[in-house]
């Protein structure tokens, strides 16, 4: 009997191989017929092909800038309503109830809202504000005044008046000095608060002159400076433009330089009434710290010795010429001749006339 010879198998790693080569003989076909089948893209159809790639992008793009289109849009109108709101909040609040509120006047420190016009120039609500509110910060901490009560009410009415006059008369003081050329240096601020040190009207260092400052007006020391400066301002204006003063000063001063008796010259130019006939002399003998006498006045008088005459001194409100007479134990005997300046109301005046001020509230 005759056995059949088995067909010897091919290993497995044959078997592996084959499917592996056919395998990828069909993906290498699939990937010809796929390449076969793609557009070709020549200099001709380049624009087209671009074209059609874009537009299936377009419908993903659209939507998303039309969402950022509409989120702008309710945002500047949400914005815009914001605004809109807080300006007419803030309009009500100043020009119809007056409102003088800590968060109404930080906003006029930002917001240049105008309460008045003098001439050409609009007057920032906030300088109306900070007369006002440094007015009843003194009479409520210091007089205790009740400002919600009748007589309170009264009284606050009669200061906001005051105080309107006040910045719109600042507000001309401003544009005589334009026209004349007149300027408060920092030096100037400087030497006038040293003065006021030296009387100890304000202390004396800069730390006990805040704390008064904080106590009786509510201010830093900045918004005194702002306070002196709109004073001093206003006395340099009125020393430029008051000549009649300046004249009578300086005749007064040439009538002692050439050997007058200075009690004669008091009596024939001293505007003081309380001393032009007793030759000029003060009341009171004058010691460091004063407060009867000018800062001015009293810091000349202590760098004078007995006999001794000052030229022109310049007090802001007026003119003075003064003479040691004895000092005895830090004590001064002085006699002094005052020539007064006009008002500043005299240069105003005109001003107003040709320039009529305009006011956008009103008070009762």
């Amino acid at each position: 009997m005759k056995v059949k010879k088995l067909k010897k198998r091919k290993p497995i790693k044959f078997v592996k191989k084959h499917i592996t080569r056919n395998k990828d003989k069909l993906v290498a076909s699939q990937f010809k017929e796929a390449i076969e089948t793609l557009p070709k893209i020549t200099n001709e159809t380049v624009n087209d092909h671009r074209e059609e790639i874009l537009s299936g992008a377009r419908k993903y793009i659209y939507p998303l800038q039309h969402s950022k289109h509409r989120v702008v849009i309710i945002s500047s109108s949400l914005l815009t309503a914001a605004v809109l709101a807080f300006f007419v909040y803030c309009g009500l609040s100043l020009y119809k109830y007056q409102n003088y509120s800590s968060f109404i006047y930080g906003v006029t420190q930002v917001v240049p809202f105008p309460v008045a016009k003098a001439g050409p120039y609009y007057i920032a609500y906030e300088n109306y504000l900070f007369e006002l509110k440094h007015y009843i910060h003194y009479y409520q901490t210091q007089q205790k005044i009740d400002f919600k009560s009748v007589e309170g009410q009264q009284q606050l009415n009669s200061f906001k008046k005051q105080a309107l006059q006040i910045v719109v008369n600042d507000a001309y003081v401003k544009e005589l000095a334009r026209q004349n050329h007149v300027s408060v240096s920092a030096g100037d601020l400087n030497n006038e608060i040293s003065l006021l040190k030296q009387q100890n009207l304000l202390g004396d260092n800069n730390q006990v002159l805040n704390n008064v400052l904080a106590q009786y007006w509510g201010w830093t020391l900045n918004d005194f400076k702002r306070e002196l400066t709109n004073q001093l301002l206003a006395q340099k204006v009125v020393s430029v433009l008051d000549t009649s003063a300046n004249n009578k000063a300086n005749e007064a001063l040439a009538a002692l330089n050439s050997g007058q008796d200075f009690a004669t010259v008091a009596k024939t130019y001293s505007e003081d009434s309380t001393t032009s006939n007793s030759g000029g002399q003060f009341p009171f003998t004058i010691s460091q710290g004063n407060k009867d006498l000018a800062p001015q006045t009293l810091n000349k008088i202590f760098q004078l010795q007995p006999g001794q005459t000052s030229g022109i001194i310049n007090i802001g409100t007026g003119l003075e010429i003064v003479k040691v007479i004895s000092i005895s134990g830090g004590q001064i005997t002085a006699a002094h001749i005052l020539v007064n300046y006009n008002s500043i109301n005299t240069y105003i005046a005109p001003l107003k006339d040709t320039q009529k001020p305009h006011y956008y509230i009103g008070v009762k």
